[in-house]
């Protein structure tokens, strides 16, 4: 699954990544578009809090590829 939050600003690619987050069995990758470079630094503090995982942060033209494993706990409303 692709979030994409090019073109957003914190908090929102965080938002949108843990909104897609919900209902994922855990495991499940996800990779995350954005160009806010806070993101960088912003995703593995979520994932973190969420009991997931940071997969791999890799950039190219300006985009920030960061692919996320899912927390084994479905996450809820």
């Amino acid at each position: 699954m692709i979030v994409d939050a090019r073109g957003h600003r914190c908090p929102t690619p965080s938002l949108k990544l843990q909104k897609a987050l919900r209902g994922l069995e855990g495991g499940t990758q996800v990779t995350l578009l954005a160009t806010d470079p806070m993101a960088r630094i912003d995703v593995p503090f979520l994932m973190n809090d969420l009991g997931g995982q940071v997969v791999s942060i890799e950039e190219a033209e300006g985009v920030l590829n960061i692919t996320v494993a899912a927390p084994c706990a479905a996450l809820t409303d």
